[in-house]
């Protein structure tokens, strides 16, 4: 028998069985504990802990310190202390931490402005030969240590995040690491977009995008978020030179217009998701595109004007599509639901976000969920006052995608309200989120008398997003 496997169920054993002794009551395996276990069993229970845990863990004994330091915790490790990552103290001590602790495991690093320096990164191509993601973030900077002598970066990249500062320019960083980073797959530019203010302030290129797209030929998944200076000539650089291109994704870019959308789709013929929330898209650029040609299966357009006339183009024309976003759009109406069902084109849409779309009446909602409400596995109809209960008790049982735990939320046969009629209809709704307001206060009591953690319950400037269904989601997430 295993070690482990005997050890295991010596202790299930002991919290089953007991007898009296001298008035007191104890077990046959009182002296068995947590010394007792073998040590790749708390090699894995160390796994679920966070690297600050570990930490303190290694102060108990000197054998939880030697199972602390194996390398095989250390395969990500963040060291931004505001990022719920390790604090370190010196430069000293990171370059210890490579040797000793980090080594050939290592897979996954992010690096604060103070760490990042030519010795940190030389340490790091020379001892951590399997270093394949890396975040730099500059984002507080203002000052960039010296790379003059740097003559050596981690050339196994194939992930790449560059949180931006607002007034550090990039280049003399940018063009040592040009040529160690051409097997890039997926590279994030994380600007300040919720910095901003609302005063107009000089704006600085700080990094060379037209340079940066020359160096990485091989780009499946790109992501510019929230950066002021991106515009359609950004796009267009990187469209001409990466035709792997699959997923891109330019949220909060606001001087993004869409000027060279039909270039990029007649140059990325794989590219599939093309995320553009809160630009400033205009619509006679958006009809130009060729959408009828492209393989685009996912599109985010929240918070964009285009017009009622450019979103019926658009999405009669898009064969393929499986994920909408297309909330806080005024044109958004019951003529583009309409005439969007009646091109046949909605058959593949598994996602559907229509955030805040005023201009959609429960009529409009009513007729195209009960027509598609059973392909769909998220669909979020938030910041919509105007929908009532009555139209969720009659399309709730459609959506047979939704998924729920019965066991959890109690249900009165004498209730007619939609909240109740979820847990009769939608068994496999996994959660559900409701903001807060008139329509949370009058149901919260069916969840109150449960306990529902898969409920959530938001504030009103909270959004949820179906990004999750997105095919690159884990190629996206950042930070």
């Amino acid at each position: 028998m295993d070690l482990s496997t005997d050890i295991w169920g010596q202790l299930a054993v002991e919290a089953s069985q007991v007898y009296l002794s001298d008035g007191t009551v104890r077990s046959p395996f009182a002296n068995t504990t947590i010394e007792k276990l073998p040590d790749k069993v708390l090699l894995q229970i160390f796994s679920y802990l966070s690297h600050r845990e570990i930490c303190r863990l290694a102060r108990v004994c000197r054998r939880w310190r030697q199972i602390a330091y194996d390398t095989r915790l250390w395969k990500n490790v963040s060291l931004r202390p505001e990022v719920s990552g390790l604090h370190v103290g010196s430069l000293e001590s990171l370059l210890s931490l490579i040797s000793v602790r980090f080594g050939p495991t290592l897979r996954y690093i992010e690096l604060p402005i103070e760490l990042i320096t030519h010795t940190v990164l030389h340490e790091l191509s020379g001892k951590c030969p399997n270093l394949t993601h890396m975040l730099l973030d500059f984002s507080t900077a203002m000052q960039l240590h010296d790379f003059s002598e740097m003559q050596a970066f981690p050339t196994k990249l194939r992930y790449m995040c560059i949180c931006l500062s607002e007034v550090i320019f990039m280049e003399g960083f940018m063009r040592k690491i040009y040529n160690f980073i051409n097997g890039l797959e997926v590279l994030h530019l994380i600007g300040t977009y919720e910095k901003c203010e609302e005063e107009e302030e000089e704006i600085y290129e700080v990094i060379n995008v037209h340079k940066l797209k020359s160096a990485t030929p091989n780009l499946r998944v790109i992501n510019l978020y929230g950066i002021n200076f991106i515009d359609d000539s950004h796009i267009d650089a990187f469209s001409s030179n990466c035709i792997q291109l699959e997923c891109l994704a330019v949220n909060f870019c606001n001087k993004v217009t869409g000027s060279t959308l039909k270039t990029l789709i007649q140059r990325s013929k794989r590219l599939t998701c093309l995320l553009m929330n809160g630009t400033s898209l205009k619509s006679e650029f958006v009809m130009q595109a060729d959408w009828d040609k492209c393989a685009l299966q996912e599109l985010d357009i929240t918070a964009t004007d285009l017009s009622t006339e450019c979103l019926v183009d658009l999405l009669t024309r898009l064969q393929n599509l499986r994920f909408l976003a297309a909330g806080q759009i005024n044109g958004f109406n019951d003529t583009v639901l309409k005439q969007w069902m009646e091109s046949g084109n909605v058959r593949s849409v598994i996602a559907l976000d229509l955030d805040s779309s005023d201009n959609i009446t429960d009529d409009a909602l009513s007729k195209f969920l009960t027509r598609h409400g059973q392909q769909l596995y998220a669909c979020c109809l938030s910041g919509m006052p105007h929908i009532t209960d009555q139209l969720w008790m009659s399309i709730l049982s459609v959506l047979t995608n939704a998924k729920w735990d019965p066991d959890n939320l109690r249900f009165s046969d004498k209730s007619q309200k939609a909240i109740d009629l979820l847990r009769v209809k939608c068994l496999k709704l996994r959660c559900m989120v409701l903001s807060d307001g008139r329509y949370y206060e009058t149901v919260k009591a069916n969840f109150e008398r449960a306990d529902r953690v898969t409920v959530v319950r938001t504030t009103t400037c909270c959004r949820v997003s179906p990004y999750h269904l997105l095919s690159n989601y884990n190629d996206l997430i950042f930070n």
